[in-house]
């Protein structure tokens, strides 16, 4: 394994850390790469669903990288969009460098950080953020999304404190209906797989809900598993995170069969 680290420019907080493969006699091609965005309500970064989660891909075969992206009040003007956003293009700028598949980058992300991930394939065209990134276009949009109990309404089930941490407001206002991804959801948006457990009490598991249905109403393909049992922040579900849950476990090995089904696995 070789780790590459960076700090992401014009951020006060945010780091970039990549697990990349060696280039082997067995094995010289690309590969597919798994951006990953702990959650943390956008008031902290956790690492229960950094590192565990970063190393499961990279055992599966795919380079990983970590995104631990600006929090608090630092989180507010859509720096983190423009921190996820950036990861994207510094992947696919060095992809020939570090031998990554430039058309085979997922963002995956939990709780907040899946809001983040949401964002980057519903937001990554937003002109504010266009602007801020000086225009790179097609460059920062991902190629598939992977989102673990996500944060994704402003609305009647969202987590307020993440739309705080945005915007400041504790209302549904006119700030976090910005960010409301299943009203973002277009055409465009890449395929997504997504994960939730029905009694889930921090983050509704309506969240999931309003998003398969933005995806079924513009065609976007998708895959979404809700497990009956399990708390919130279950990460890999094992006792490494402290969560162990071998039932919810399941969702990992599902999304690899999701990734090699859209053409986004290792070839």
């Amino acid at each position: 394994m070789r780790l590459e680290t960076m700090k992401l420019e014009n951020s006060r907080q945010a780091t970039l850390t990549v697990y990349l493969h060696d280039i082997t006699e067995l094995r010289a091609k690309p590969r597919p790469i798994i951006l990953i965005a702990p959650g943390g309500g956008y008031g902290m970064v956790s690492e229960r669903e950094a590192e565990p989660v970063a190393i499961a891909f990279y055992n599966a075969g795919y380079h990983a990288a970590i995104l631990r992206y600006s929090v608090g009040e630092d989180a507010r003007d859509m720096q983190p969009m423009v921190e996820a956003l950036d990861s994207i293009r510094i992947l696919r700028e060095h992809s020939g460098k570090w031998r990554i598949a430039g058309d085979k980058i997922a963002v995956c992300g939990f709780s907040a950080g899946g809001h983040l991930a949401a964002s980057t394939g519903t937001m990554w065209n937003e002109p504010a953020l266009m602007e801020r990134l000086n225009g790179v276009g097609d460059l920062v949009k991902p190629n598939a999304l992977i989102l673990g109990y996500p944060v994704i309404t402003s609305g009647e089930f969202a987590h307020r404190g993440s739309f705080h941490n945005l915007t400041g407001s504790h209302e549904d206002d006119d700030a976090a209906r910005f960010f409301s991804i299943e009203k973002r959801v277009t055409s465009g948006t890449p395929p997504t797989f997504l994960w939730h457990t029905e009694d889930d009490s921090a983050v509704t598991v309506e969240n999931a809900l309003l998003m398969i249905s933005a995806l079924r109403k513009n065609q976007v393909p998708f895959e979404c598993h809700i497990f009956n049992k399990g708390q919130h922040g279950l990460s890999m579900c094992n006792e490494e995170v402290h969560t162990p849950n071998p039932h919810c476990a399941h969702w990992f090995g599902l999304c690899i069969e999701w990734l090699d089904s859209i053409g986004l696995g290792l070839e």
